[in-house]
């Protein structure tokens, strides 16, 4: 086509027009359905960024911005004709100020590339959602992980942004300090935006010591209901977990399959602390366990070495593809909830009797440390819509309950019909914002808001 060789000549040797890729691309982990975008660029900095943006503006084009393609809620699916903007290109540690603790990192940029870059710094950056996106992804979504309980999640790990809007002017939002009251928090409305406000083009990011002491713990419970009663009473007596996360015994015996692994296969809390004198460590981790026998703790593994440690984690984070493998042929409907944490007992309870009500099997997993859980359901494709349902129930008892329809993975496509619940008039301040920010609806449109047919975009 003409105006993809328009394209070509604008950023030579930097657009992939080629079936595989554009394939590749129209389409996210979660979503089950999948697209195709017109061609796909790959940006070597911010000119390039505009450059991109000018000839989609001139087209009347949207842009998908693609990270590592790891998101689950159809935030890269096309629905219409798109080009995809994947920032694999930008992925410079381009400055480490330990003195500051922070750090200067283009989008493309991998969590695990940011900390094995650090090493020899004594810092890191906590933020560990289980699949290695990159960090304007994780931005996007204003993703967390197992260490949120501690750490805090993207927002507040974010200190600086540079976002380049549709129109192509460059705004430097944020400044690098733990704290301002300098006008409107602008840099957080971009944080979760998905790609629909702006493209994310540099982040300043908070890092943090490597903790000196750690405990590593694993506890087992006779049910769900039980384990979950124990992380909100650990949360509940204040001490400060780093990481607390449950899994049920479907995805212990998947990790045990996927991994070769030897996990009991009873419902567990994945905890640990981390202390600045051992001394403290031991005190924090003997009231911990005393809470959790109180609601029926039936084993403790404790993680010996740093390797030992390291495999916990790794197999927590690989839970989910555990059990994507645990059922091959399989759709999979991944729900993301939150609640106030005196109500997680409650919210796990239903969950878990919603299955057996609706004849499912699913997964219950999740930080629960900070009230957030994911329910996995696998179905044959048929079935699909029964999961569907099973996931429309639990995001409304999330909300009848106080919560939220999404923690971490963000709106999408899929979670967009819940916002008017969530929100109310709220939302259509979000339009608002949406149409001023992206007047012609070039920007991911579709995700988180439905805009109608006045926004440009169709």
């Amino acid at each position: 086509m003409e105006r993809l060789q328009a394209l070509h000549t604008l950023l030579p040797g930097k657009v992939d027009t080629s079936p595989s890729e554009r394939r590749r691309h129209g389409r996210d982990e979660g979503y089950p359905q999948e697209g195709e975008v017109l061609a796909v660029v790959y940006p070597e900095g911010v000119e390039d960024v505009q450059k991109a943006l000018a000839w989609a503006r001139a087209e009347g084009v949207a842009v998908i911005p693609f990270g590592a393609g790891t998101s689950l809620e159809g935030h890269l699916l096309p629905l219409g004709e798109a080009i995809s903007l994947d920032f694999s290109r930008m992925n410079r540690l381009l400055e480490v100020r330990p003195e500051d603790f922070l750090c200067v990192v283009e989008p493309g940029l991998t969590r695990k590339a940011l900390n094995e870059a650090l090493k020899g710094t004594g810092l890191f950056f906590p933020v560990d959602p289980g699949a290695d996106a990159t960090l304007g992804g994780m931005a996007a979504t204003n993703a967390s992980g197992t260490t949120t309980v501690r750490y805090g999640g993207m927002r507040p790990n974010v200190l600086a942004l540079q976002v380049v809007l549709a129109s192509g002017e460059v705004l430097e939002l944020g400044r690098p300090v733990r704290k301002t009251s300098a006008g409107y928090d602008l840099k957080n409305l971009f944080i979760g935006s998905e790609g629909t406000l702006g493209l994310i083009t540099r982040l300043t990011l908070r890092l943090h010591p490597l903790p000196e002491h750690v405990h590593t713990l694993r506890v087992f419970f006779p049910g769900v209901e039980e384990a979950a009663e124990a992380s909100f009473r650990v949360m509940a007596s204040g001490l400060p977990v780093a990481r607390l996360e449950l899994l049920d015994e479907l995805a212990l015996r998947a990790l045990n399959r996927h991994l070769g692994a030897a996990f009991p296969e009873r419902p567990a809390l994945f905890l640990e602390f981390h202390s600045s004198t051992r001394e403290a460590l031991e005190a924090e981790s003997a009231l911990a366990l005393g809470l959790m026998e109180e609601t029926g703790a039936l084993e403790v593994e404790a993680a010996k070495t740093e390797e030992e440690r390291r495999r916990q984690w790794e197999a927590r984070h690989q839970a989910y593809w555990a059990l994507v493998h645990l059922f091959p042929g399989h759709r999979f409907m991944i729900t993301d909830t939150a609640v106030p944490l005196s109500r997680l007992p409650e919210m796990v309870r239903f969950a878990q009797g919603l299955l057996r009500e609706m004849d499912l099997v699913g997964n219950i997993l999740g930080h629960v440390g900070d009230g957030n859980f994911h329910t996995l359901v696998p179905v044959r494709p048929e079935d699909y819509p029964r999961a569907e349902a099973y996931a429309e129930r639990l995001v409304a008892k999330a909300l009848e309950l106080g919560g939220t329809c999404t923690a971490e993975h963000g709106v999408g496509l899929r979670k967009k019909k819940y916002l008017p619940l969530e929100h109310g008039k709220a939302l259509d301040w979000m339009r608002k914002l949406k149409a001023l920010l992206d007047p012609e609806g070039l920007l991911n449109p579709g995700k988180v808001l439905d805009m109608g047919e006045s926004s440009g975009y169709s």
